[in-house]
């Protein structure tokens, strides 16, 4: 198995942990980001990598920088049904109109999700 796998693998498991540990949220979360950040520099176009760090971005509430990460996934081929998903979610945030993230969301329906990449967090009650 290849470092950058793992070491996606291990960012999935401690993205998990974030969810237990609320009072290292923001700690958790610098963590990921450093991580995902290093891998981008070893490979900048690891889709996995950049829907994770999307999807962090977004749990931050940093939908501009989300949506750069998951745009940049996606202008490279990804079909990662995580990819779909956190976009819609990311435009939610944003108020975008919803024709642009239901498309999203109907993409998603025929995707598969990569073991490697995970969702962002949806409160449907935060708007």
């Amino acid at each position: 198995m290849n470092t950058i796998t793992q070491r996606l693998e291990n960012v999935k498991k401690l993205q998990a942990k974030r969810w237990e540990n609320e009072d290292h949220w923001d700690t958790l979360n610098d963590l990921l980001i450093k991580e995902l950040d290093e891998i981008l520099l070893i490979e900048p176009e690891n889709t996995s990598a950049l829907i994770n760090i999307g999807a962090i971005y977004s749990d931050m509430g940093e939908n501009e920088t989300a949506l750069r990460y998951l745009k940049t996934a996606l202008s490279l081929g990804s079909d990662d049904k995580n990819l779909f998903i956190n976009l819609a979610i990311v435009m939610i945030y944003m108020e975008k109109h919803q024709e642009e993230y239901l498309e999203y969301l109907e993409e998603a329906e025929d995707k598969t999700e990569n073991s490697l990449t995970f969702k962002a967090y949806f409160d449907p009650q935060s708007h």
